[in-house]
């Protein structure tokens, strides 16, 4: 096992970005405008939610590539496209109590670069992103690296 499964804090709510972060938009949506919210909150992906009980479920993901491929490349015209009928299916998500590891895991097994994250329930809490993780593992190497330097200065102190 590694330190990532076996943390004992919530690592989801230091890495990923909250649900109130999360570009959603619904099945319904025209293709147009989930673009045009990409460009606006400067995202390259939109998780596509169905509300039950006021709460978001996440259904699928929409990414800028998705539009790129099903929609220019086979010039279909955008005007006549919902979310839901170019959207990816078979979600992959994650839950908050999951570790780092079994995230790193999941996306890799998958082929994915971002994640939702979900609560016990199934409601739509966040979502993280690759770039995400390695700001994290790289943040907690450079503590690890910082270790080295203080034993090296704990033994020279001793050793005087």
């Amino acid at each position: 096992k590694t330190a990532y499964e076996i943390r004992p804090r919530d690592w989801s709510s230091d890495v990923c970005s909250s649900d109130l972060d999360v570009v959603t938009a619904a099945r319904e949506t025209p293709v147009i405008e989930a673009a045009k919210l990409m460009r606006k909150h400067h995202v390259g992906d939109l998780v596509v939610t169905e509300k039950v009980g006021g709460e978001d479920y996440p259904v699928g993901m929409l990414t800028d590539r998705d539009i790129v491929m099903e929609v220019l490349a086979q010039e279909v015209d955008p005007a006549r496209l919902n979310v839901g009928d170019i959207m990816s299916t078979g979600l992959i998500t994650v839950k908050q109590s999951e570790g780092v590891w079994r995230t790193i895991e999941l996306m890799r097994a998958k082929g994915v670069r971002r994640i939702p994250v979900v609560d016990n329930d199934g409601a739509l809490a966040g979502i993280v992103a690759a770039d995400d993780l390695i700001a994290l593992l790289a943040d907690e190497l450079g503590a690890l690296a910082k270790l080295f330097a203080r034993e090296q200065k704990r033994e020279a102190a001793v050793r005087r």
